[in-house]
């Protein structure tokens, strides 16, 4: 009788246990969430200029001038929106040698840039507030670099080609050579 009476009750546990557990999978149902960080560094301010100008003129008895272009890449990746500015110095157009010939320090003149995002970049185009003619500083060594260009508090983020083109005043009694220049270039934070 007992090992019946137990039996009955062992059944009956496992029909409750049965039960509850077949209500408790579908009437019961949990949620969750989350919360996802996303962490985006900033990167840093570059130039960089692959351009090896080469102009050239032939005298003619008046004076002249030459243009060339510089094709600067300029990224600014820092998010910051803090704007930048390109700066520009030079030494003298000079011969070089025992009795070098010269250009004036005034012959370099930026008559203007132009500023293009980088094909395939999403870019927030640079505002720049520099006018132009703009001397090219120039001495027997470098003088202090000037903003050629800038862009303005929240723009110019991004990677963009920034092109000026620069005009050399040849007057008619230059003498004839071979004239070399060291062009330096920078990209500073800050419009």
């Amino acid at each position: 009788m007992l090992a019946l009476k137990g039996r009955i009750i062992g059944l009956c546990i496992g029909f409750v246990l049965i039960v509850v557990l077949a209500l408790s999978g579908s009437a019961v149902s949990f949620a969750d969430s989350t919360t996802g960080t996303l962490t985006v560094n900033g990167g840093t301010l570059t130039e960089v200029n692959a351009t090896t100008p080469t102009p050239s003129v032939t005298l003619n008895g008046t004076d002249q001038t030459v243009t060339y272009t510089l094709a600067i890449t300029a990224t600014d990746a820092t998010g910051s929106g803090n704007g930048w500015n390109l700066t520009i110095t030079s030494t003298q157009f000079s011969t070089g040698g025992g009795t070098p010939k010269m250009l004036s320090t005034t012959a370099s003149t930026i008559t203007g840039v132009t500023a293009v995002c980088v094909g395939g970049s999403t870019c927030t185009n640079p505002t720049n507030s520099v006018t132009y003619p703009l001397t090219v500083p120039a001495g027997s060594t470098a003088p202090t670099a000037v903003e050629f260009f800038n862009a303005a508090v929240n723009s110019g983020m991004g990677k963009f080609t920034v092109t000026p083109t620069v005009s050399i005043a040849i007057p008619a009694n230059t003498f004839a050579g071979t004239y070399t220049s060291t062009i330096t270039l920078a990209a500073v934070s800050g419009p």
